[in-house]
């Protein structure tokens, strides 16, 4: 028993340097664990300029597309993913705690919203 302290213990020591170690590196870098595809494409689309067209209300700025992907969800049955220059995403989410759908062409450096649809619950 007095063997397997002993060894639990410089386990606990260098697991405890390898972790301050990790947040040292780690810590002024912007990383993100995106797994799943949803996640993936939520990330790509926050990061880029997005422009709108006349269709979607002028009260949907920046800040509440940034809010409204935060919550969102890709419905991938009804997206176009096999595109190579722009993809066709369909996005669904709360926006002013009303349930929407977005429709967005995600391009290389921009992404273009393309509707705004009300949906209901």
């Amino acid at each position: 028993m007095k063997k397997l302290l002993y060894r639990l213990g410089f386990y606990m020591m260098g697991f405890s340097i390898g972790m301050i170690f990790l947040a040292v590196i780690l810590k002024g870098k912007k990383t993100s664990c995106n797994y799943g595809p949803n996640d993936r494409v939520i990330s790509n689309l926050s990061k880029k300029a997005w422009k709108s067209q006349n269709k979607v209300p002028t009260d949907f700025d920046s800040l509440a597309f940034q809010s409204f992907l935060g919550k969102a969800n890709i419905d991938f049955g009804k997206s176009n993913t096999r595109k190579d220059s722009c993809k066709k995403y369909f996005i669904n989410g709360y926006w002013n705690e009303k349930p929407i759908s977005l429709e967005v062409m995600n391009c290389e450096k921009t992404v273009e919203i393309l509707r705004l649809n009300k949906r209901s619950k």
